[in-house]
């Protein structure tokens, strides 16, 4: 029995290490090995838990308690918002790895210790595909803008619009930076544009608006290209040029 807790212990202590490692990549906290290590032994001492009767809230409670002092050791504190935000990645990863030991132990009729081992051996690559998606998510989501476009008939249109820096469009009368929008029949008078890819060119049905919000500032002097070829960005509506957001935003 002293070596099955010793080596739940020891499980429990590699992954509460691989949880914090990961919140320190994912929120580029500054901090050292040393502060890791101590948290993760802190955190292991819930072993106890297992020998003590308590509620469902009162084991919430106690280890509540325990990632705040495991995150307030490992990151410092330096406000609320911060510890927050620390504590609620810390218990995002930790849902991630617990629902994949919860499938592993309906997949795998193997004991919970040789089930451990097994997600221990598959945590550092669990983790890094979780930081890999979630910093390329972030990265996608930060370039999406809500956007309210006033037309010249006094209609409205209300969109999300994504920055690409590859949409370098101007007019080359008067300069006006062009945002792309998926197709729809007008009558608004037409600005024709030529328009250069790699492969083709061709001429862009522009038009003029009254005014464009985007994240709720005005913006002036915008043109509308008309896209033949549907938006195919999850949940965009039309792509924006990178100079409104650079003298804008």
């Amino acid at each position: 029995m002293k070596v099955y807790l010793e080596l739940v212990f020891i499980l429990n202590f590699l992954i509460d290490l691989f949880i914090l490692m990961s919140v320190k990549i994912l929120l580029k906290r500054n901090t050292n090995m040393f502060k890791l290590i101590l948290s993760s032994f802190i955190g292991s001492l819930t072993i106890i838990l297992l020998f003590v009767k308590l509620t469902s809230l009162e084991l919430f409670i106690i280890k509540l308690l325990f990632s705040i002092i495991m995150n307030s050791i490992s990151f410092n504190y330096k406000n609320i918002k911060y510890l927050f935000k620390n504590i609620v990645f810390f218990y995002i990863t930790s849902i991630l790895l617990g629902g994949f030991i919860y499938f592993i132990n309906l997949e795998f009729k193997n004991s919970i210790i040789i089930n451990y081992l097994l997600l221990l051996l598959l945590s550092p690559i669990i983790i890094y595909f979780y930081i890999k998606e979630i910093k390329s998510l972030k990265t996608n989501y930060n370039n999406y803008y809500n956007l309210e476009i006033h037309f010249i008939d006094n209609k409205v249109k209300k969109c999300i619009g994504y920055l690409d820096t590859g949409n370098t469009l101007k007019d080359p009368y008067k300069k006006r930076p062009i945002i792309i929008l998926n197709y729809f029949k007008n009558n608004y008078p037409k600005i024709l544009v030529p328009c250069f890819t790699i492969s083709s060119s061709e001429l862009l049905e522009c038009f003029k608006v009254k005014e464009i919000y985007i994240n709720n500032k005005i913006i002036k002097n915008v043109l509308i290209g008309m896209s033949k070829n549907k938006i195919n960005i999850d949940g965009v509506d039309c792509i924006l040029n990178p100079l409104i957001i650079k003298e804008n935003i």
